[in-house]
């Protein structure tokens, strides 16, 4: 350091002999402090360019939830996952891949979008405002510089050339100007502020969305169900098979409708290239708001749910609930029931269900079983399911006895955990009223028959109409984004030394369109015209 200030000190002397000053010193950049380094962050986190950047990475978020099963929506296809993909699933649940729209990472992103979105539109938006409530610009010197230019002669005094421009521009905000030294009069007029207007409220809605989306989550809950065809349901979140609250979502908030599930009747598409697929799910309730309302009847299809008291009742999906009777070895019924079944592939409705009877007596009972509603032999000779409809409603068992785990903890009505449990045997097919004698007397299990389940999910959401509105504003702004078209217009009238005036028009819009050209151009011909003037002496024209 000290050889450093001596050979400094010899430049600024040699440069003093030498009759000039010592060149300046760079200056050296200050480090930012943490008030810097928060207002870096800010204008960062608020610019537009952030706010895409996080828009466009909310909707790649939003893919796996696209292409996974949510939770959210079918519990019953997370488990069919997890079935298929035994190694792969519970990995993808580590990153709450089936749980998308409330895992950490999705919500962090949701909250800084939000937070971007605040800070770069809220100013926007007052520096709008505070534009819209400002005089347009004043005339430029130089109107033949701008994109349209024209110029003309005419025997009006300038006081009438505005005039006339004025009239023609009355949608228009105008300003004037007059200049003493020579005698010429200019208009400024702008329009075409609806555009910004527009994506002001585009934006300032997308922001509502977010707010509305969040209060629904917030307030609302969702959960899954399924019912069997006969069976009712009460709105208790006990009832649900998988149930979601918000936040602020106490038990006491669920609304306390109920209702049974009296039909359910399903059609297929018989014939053609679509043979197998749904043409149509319909459901007869019958549902009471509350345990003192009376009983009302409402037909649930797919995209047409029962609404009661701010609550959604959709219609998700179909199946079937095989029904068996199982006698113990003494000869008693221990079990007679539907047991729904969890259909595997939608599209012909082979189903795999589990059944559990605890009360067979000093052993207990399961058995696995695999339900075809249209059974046939596949081309390997195996039993498949052609037809997703009953036609041939076969079911084939496997049965366990043992210690079914029960009191071990909480345990899936879809699993059966065998560990402890000795396999009796596979049953033969099974056809509506066929039974199977269980080896070593363990007793008998019969196919009965099937009746329809229809999963369902309750959807309570009290921001859903706000978030309809903010969408539809959205829509709106971009709109007056899309088709709304800003322009400014000048007119200057200079008197002449002849006594003519001499009109300049100017036209700018803020896009490149051919059509601002001819509007511009027609408005100078509008005026030329109003002022009853003939062709024009000097024109000139610049696109």
């Amino acid at each position: 350091m000290a050889v450093a200030s001596e050979q400094t000190s010899a430049a600024e002397a040699a440069t003093a002999e030498q009759g000039r000053p010592a060149d300046p010193q760079p200056p050296v950049p200050g480090r930012l402090s943490v008030l810097g380094w928060l207002r870096w962050a800010w204008r960062t986190l608020t610019s537009m360019r952030t706010a895409l950047v996080l828009l466009f990475l909310l909707a790649v978020g939003a893919i796996p939830g696209s292409m996974l099963p949510q939770r959210g929506v079918s519990t019953e296809q997370v488990r069919n996952y997890f079935m298929e993909n035994p190694e792969l699933g519970p990995w993808l649940d580590r990153f709450y891949l089936f749980d998308v729209y409330s895992s950490p990472w999705y919500a962090a992103i949701y909250l800084l979008l939000f937070v971007s979105l605040t800070g770069c539109v809220l100013p926007r938006a007052l520096a709008h405002y505070r534009a819209m409530r400002a005089q347009p610009p004043p005339t430029p010197r130089n109107l033949n510089r701008m994109p349209y230019s024209a110029t003309f002669a005419t025997s009006a005094a300038p006081e009438q050339v505005l005039g006339g421009a004025r009239a023609l521009l009355r949608r228009h905000r105008i300003r004037t100007e007059a200049d003493a030294a020579t005698g010429s009069s200019a208009l400024s007029a702008e329009t075409g502020y609806l555009r910004e207007t527009g994506n002001v409220l585009f934006h300032l809605a997308l922001l509502g969305l977010l707010i509305a989306l969040a209060t629904g989550t917030f307030l609302g809950y969702r959960g899954n169900m399924l019912v069997v065809e006969g069976d009712g349901f009460a709105n208790t979140v006990t009832s649900y098979d998988s149930y979601f609250p918000g936040t602020a979502v106490d038990q006491e908030d669920l609304q306390p409708f109920s209702f049974t599930l009296e039909e359910f009747q399903a059609s297929f598409v018989e014939e053609g290239r679509m043979s197998g697929q749904a043409a149509s799910y319909s459901a007869d309730l019958a549902y009471r708001a509350s345990p003192e309302a009376p009983e009302r009847h409402h037909t649930l299809e797919v995209n047409h749910p029962l609404s009661v008291d701010g609550a959604q009742v959709y219609l998700l999906g179909h199946g079937y609930a095989p029904r068996f009777r199982v006698e113990n070895a003494e000869g008693e019924t221990v079990l007679n029931q539907p047991v729904p079944f969890i259909t595997r592939e939608e599209r012909n409705f082979t189903s795999d269900g589990v059944i559990k009877v605890p009360d067979a007596g000093e052993q207990q009972l399961g058995f696995t079983g695999v339900f075809l509603p249209s059974a046939a032999e596949g081309p390997q000779g195996g039993l498949v399911s052609e037809f997703p409809a009953p036609r041939d409603p076969v079911v084939t068992l496997t049965g366990y006895r043992g210690d079914l785990g029960l009191d071990t903890g909480s345990q899936s009505v879809y699993q059966l955990h065998t560990d402890d449990m000795t396999e009796l045997g596979e049953s033969p097919e099974l056809r509506p009223g066929d039974s199977w004698e269980l080896p070593d007397g363990a007793g008998t299990v019969t196919f009965t028959g099937y009746r329809d389940y229809i999963s369902m999910q309750v959807n309570s959401d009290p921001a859903r109409v706000p978030a309809l509105l903010a969408a539809s504003t959205a829509v709106l702004g971009l709109l007056a984004t899309l088709f709304v078209r800003p322009r400014r217009v000048w007119v200057r009238a200079r008197p002449r030394e002849d006594g003519r005036t001499v009109v300049e028009v100017a036209g700018l819009g803020k896009s490149e369109n051919a059509a601002l050209t001819a509007d511009f151009h027609s408005f100078a011909t509008s005026l030329r015209d109003r002022l009853r003037e003939g062709p024009a002496s000097e024109t000139g024209t610049k696109e």
